[in-house]
């Protein structure tokens, strides 16, 4: 079976809805600490309450793994969706930061029960040879809602204001929530293992030694890929820039992200995940160090070029390691803490930058974060599994899963 006809039924059931969810949180992500700033919020707040979606999302992991477990992906997405949309209507009305930070956390919130959900149907319902495929198609979908979002959401600013891109992410919740409620789940395992669920922390004590090597450098990458909504609208606001001209930066970015998504996830099938992980946090790494360096619009263009090559590059990587090392009998709970290492990430880069910028200037802020990305490319470097033969064998062959390869 080709990559192209194996992934065909997941277009309208998977890759349509994520783009219609991404288009909604590329309109808003330029916008939020804009927002925050336009409240009044300094420049330190204004990224902590960006850093505020990362820690929804952390929090909303810690239930996220039962959730799926026990009422399945179709009825956990509708759920997410609902508490999305609220957590939109509350940012687009905020009328203090406080207020803007409530609404960031319930879209956190809804974030990882979504992703959960839709991670663990594809770890279910796609081969291994195209899982690496799957997951950066996903992802890519993502993306490409990344750069319509933006584009979208600077049209809407010219005609209605900063908040214009929280109207656009309310649409892009409800239509997408609604698309992925008229699919049914994937079907359930074998009763043998059906029954099997264990608690968050039991998972984590089981699987401690691998969520504290190679989940540290899956921490550090979900760190350095969420930091950069924080830090491109910070430093072209220190440059002078509008919102809409922010927005324009973000979908150059995202446009370049999108176009290295899906031969990512072919290299990632082909060479193993090390092959992709590693340069893609590389070369996050260098565009932060080369931010501070830019002057103008033409110039943070190009550092934003250069992190949507990162991005692009990195698109389904972690997503496609926990499949990969997932124990398919508590598949959705290890998802769940698995999630818990990047998602922790994704709220520890804004806020670091934010509680940096507070101190330091902007520019050692960055800097810092662009070091945190080379630390987890070499630990990323180091803990991957490589695996042989390539494919990994069957979970059902004792001692000879990833995971048990890896903890042992």
């Amino acid at each position: 079976m080709s990559g192209e006809t194996g992934l065909k039924p997941l277009v309208t059931t998977v890759f349509v809805p994520a783009a219609i969810f991404g288009i909604g949180q590329g309109a808003a992500a330029p916008v939020m600490a804009l927002t925050a700033r336009e409240l009044g919020a300094s420049v330190a707040v204004s990224g902590l309450i960006v850093a505020v979606v990362g820690l929804g999302a952390v929090l909303g992991d810690l239930p996220a793994g039962r959730i799926v477990a026990r009422f399945g992906e179709r009825r956990s997405i509708i759920g997410g969706s609902t508490v999305g949309a609220a957590g939109v209507l509350v940012c687009l009305l905020a009328q203090t930061p406080w207020m803007l930070g409530v609404g960031a956390l319930l879209t956190g919130l809804a974030n990882a029960v979504w992703g959960l959900a839709r991670q663990s149907y594809l770890a279910d319902a796609v081969p291994i040879g195209l899982r690496a495929r799957a997951m950066s198609s996903f992802a890519a979908m993502w993306r490409l809602g990344f750069f319509v979002g933006p584009l979208l959401g600077a049209a809407v600013i010219l005609v209605v204001g900063a908040r214009g891109g929280f109207m656009v992410q309310f649409v892009g919740v409800v239509l997408s929530g609604w698309l992925m409620s008229r699919v049914p789940d994937p079907p359930r395992r074998p009763a043998g293992t059906a029954g099997t669920h264990a608690t968050l922390p039991s998972i984590l004590r089981r699987h401690r030694k691998l969520l504290a090597t190679l989940g540290a450098g899956s921490l550090l990458m979900g760190a350095a890929r969420a930091s950069r909504e924080a830090v491109l609208p910070l430093w072209a606001a220190h440059l002078g820039l509008d919102a809409a001209q922010v927005s324009l930066v973000f979908g150059v970015g995202a446009a370049v992200d999108l176009l290295c998504s899906y031969p990512a996830g072919h290299f990632m099938d082909r060479y193993g995940r090390r092959f992709i992980a590693v340069p893609s946090l590389l070369v996050i790494g260098a565009s932060y160090l080369a931010l501070p360096f830019s002057h103008d619009l033409l110039s943070i263009g190009v550092v934003a070029v250069l992190m949507g090559i990162g991005n692009g590059l990195g698109n389904g990587v972690i997503m496609t390691l926990g499949a990969d090392i997932a124990p398919p009998a508590t598949r959705a709970e290890f998802l769940a803490a698995w999630r818990l290492t990047h998602d922790t990430g994704m709220f520890a880069g804004p806020f670091g930058v934010g509680t940096l910028a507070a101190v330091v200037p902007l520019g050692a802020a960055v800097a810092a974060i662009g070091g945190a990305a080379l630390v987890g490319a070499g630990l990323l470097f180091r803990f991957i599994p490589v695996y042989s033969p390539w494919p990994p064998p069957t979970a059902s062959e004792p001692g000879s899963s990833p995971l048990e390869k890896q903890e042992a």
